[in-house]
């Protein structure tokens, strides 16, 4: 059997921004002012990491659970504009019909990726999700693909994550998953290649597509 792990923020829907500027706000609020570009290319890692990576560890220490919870709160007054990414919830529908098992893989708090599935309408879809709660260490510790494998009882060797980040790709190689990656969390083609992943397509509907050409190949996709 083959597994599809899904990322959800950036790559099934459109959050990567908001989450950005929730987070500028959440430091701004502790008198850190930092630059909304450097934030963002933090964005992907989990909010347990990104507080010290930003910053340091004593700011971490001190500060760090106040600024995770102010992001909460600012991400939720944003968190009604969200949308999903065009074909998003094809593209479950597609992995579906190919014979393979999909879980979502998201670190985010249990009531968002409640919102997002319903969002996508992917209740009656997924095999199944993952939340915050679910792991220890998120992205880009390997601890998020390895709680998928474990639920499908699937080897690495025959599953796939598909992300936006160069922390979701980083995560999966850490567990020996190949990942698969897309654009629209704004991160470049040469940062996702770098961070190990085997393809890079512009947008859901290009995955799509070339998931189209490649039907029944184990998702054997080329790099673009």
């Amino acid at each position: 059997m083959r597994l599809s792990i899904l990322d959800v923020d950036g790559t099934l829907v459109d959050t990567n921004y908001q989450h950005a500027l929730a987070w500028y706000r959440a430091f701004r609020a502790e008198q850190i002012v930092l630059p909304l570009w450097r934030i963002h290319r933090h964005i992907g890692m989990g909010g347990d990491q990104l507080v010290g990576a930003l910053t340091n560890a004593e700011v971490e220490r001190t500060l760090g659970d106040a600024i995770r919870d102010r992001e909460t709160e600012l991400y939720a007054e944003m968190i009604d504009e969200v949308e999903p990414m065009k074909e998003a919830t094809e593209l479950i529908r597609d992995l579906k019909a190919s014979g393979s098992e999909v879980l979502l893989a998201s670190s985010a708090k249990g009531h968002e990726v409640e919102h997002y599935v319903e969002l996508l309408g992917a209740r009656e879809l997924a095999d199944g999700w993952t939340s915050s709660a679910d792991v220890e260490h998120t992205k880009p510790a390997p601890d998020l693909v390895q709680v998928a494998l474990q639920r499908a009882g699937v080897e690495a060797a025959d599953a796939s994550m598909f992300g936006d980040s160069p922390w979701d790709a980083r995560a999966a190689r850490r567990a020996g998953v190949n990942t698969i990656a897309v654009l629209t969390g704004g991160f470049s083609r040469e940062e996702l290649f770098e961070a190990g992943a085997t393809a890079v397509y512009e947008s859901i509907c290009d995955l799509r597509e070339a998931l189209g050409r490649t039907a029944g190949d184990r998702l054997g996709l080329t790099a673009r």
